[in-house]
């Protein structure tokens, strides 16, 4: 399941949004300014985003500058009442995707954010490298050499978050709102049930990569060491 961050300030517009996003299966993060966007944006792999360029604390177009600036090239779809054409060109170069004016039709918005993960795998990064391990998002499976595995979405999240930070520790926080949306309510241990199904999928294709337990601080990959 792919992962979309919203980010629209007009509470009736967003649920509506989310709503459309969500019924044609994909998973929906919702903010409502620019710092709780960037703050998301740091714990989840989103394959895609909507972003409004009027919000309560800025133009939305510093976000995006600022997520480029950082080298992270998740695919953007610009939203504006602003429809000149020199709005649309600033976008744009702004490193925006593709630029919807409003008011729009709920079909052009989802099928544009279709059209953006679309794109050529290599520029949506669909396989991420750690190590041995592969991670295969189009096929939600797990690779080390010729062993593959199947993944759930919650365990896909998970990997994408532990992979594309290459041995990083990361939050238990921020895996969880990896793998089931930020805000989400989800048992106590859910994480731990979710992990302890990974580690098991690593061993199965004989990946040397472990999923290890900085405690008190998240869960980084690390490579297990070789037997003598």
């Amino acid at each position: 399941m792919s992962r979309i961050l919203l980010v629209e300030d007009h509470d009736r517009l967003a649920a509506l949004i989310q709503k459309g996003l969500s019924g044609t299966g994909f998973g929906v993060d919702m903010c409502l300014r620019i710092d709780q966007a960037w703050s998301a944006l740091q714990q989840v792999h989103y394959q895609a985003m909507v972003l409004d360029r009027g919000l309560p604390d800025g133009d939305g177009l510093t976000l995006l500058l600022r997520l480029r600036a950082s080298g992270q090239r998740v695919p953007c779809l610009m939203l504006t009442a602003r429809d000149a054409l020199h709005d649309r060109v600033e976008g744009l170069d702004a490193g925006a995707d593709d630029y919807l004016p409003k008011p729009f039709a709920m079909d052009e918005l989802v099928a544009r954010v279709r059209a953006l993960l679309r794109r050529p795998v290599e520029l949506r990064s669909e396989h991420p490298q750690h190590g041995d391990l592969l991670l295969r998002v189009d096929t939600q499976s797990l690779c080390s050499g010729p062993e593959c595995v199947s993944l759930a979405p919650a365990e896909l999240h998970i990997m994408l978050a532990l992979i594309t930070k290459r041995g990083e520790t990361v939050r238990r926080s921020a895996l969880e709102a990896a793998a089931w949306g930020i805000g989400s309510a989800v048992t106590p241990n859910a994480l731990d049930v979710a992990l302890h199904r990974i580690r098991r999928k690593l061993i199965a294709i004989d990946s040397n990569q472990k999923i290890v337990n900085a405690r008190g601080l998240g869960y980084a990959l690390r490579q297990d060491a070789p037997t003598p």
